[in-house]
């Protein structure tokens, strides 16, 4: 086991495979020193646990642990495309969606789950530039979307 599969399993997190891409993309592409991943949904067993608005039918602290868990996902992915993530040197940019009430106005603290969880995995290489938009729907009806990028190592 590598340095962040231990970081993982002290958090009690096991990465499941990716979810089947809904539509005609991967979960993951290499580029270069970097790994895009598609929009992570929430998935859970293959189940979305929540749908709905954040700030109507699902509450913003239920979202920020939903971002979370998009942001496991989105690292089950990048692991699925390189094999290793010691091999992330860096986080560097997050971008997550938020399906929100008209008069919602809290995505930055819905997309922290996302941000304080790859913090807590990668350390100081969990540091990245981010965006968290507020949007009418998701697919399936989440309440969040997360997408990662990360820089591998030379």
């Amino acid at each position: 086991m590598g340095r962040i599969d231990d970081r993982l399993a002290e958090l009690s997190i096991t990465l499941a495979e990716p979810a089947a891409p809904a539509g005609a993309y991967v979960p993951a592409l290499v580029d270069g020193n970097h790994v895009l991943t598609s929009g992570q949904l929430p998935m859970v067993d293959g189940q979305l646990p929540a749908v709905g608005h954040v700030g109507s039918e699902v509450d913003p602290d239920r979202a920020k642990e939903l971002a979370r868990t998009c942001a496991i996902n989105a690292l089950a992915a990048i692991k699925s495309a390189i094999g290793d993530l010691d091999r992330v040197e860096q986080v560097t940019k997050v971008v997550g969606f938020v399906s929100s009430a008209p008069d919602f106005t809290g995505q930055p603290g819905v997309i922290n789950g996302a941000s304080e969880f790859l913090g807590e995995v990668f350390g100081e290489g969990g540091t990245h530039a981010r965006s968290a938009v507020g949007v009418a729907a998701l697919p399936l009806g989440s309440p969040v979307e997360v997408e990662v990028t990360v820089r591998l190592r030379d």
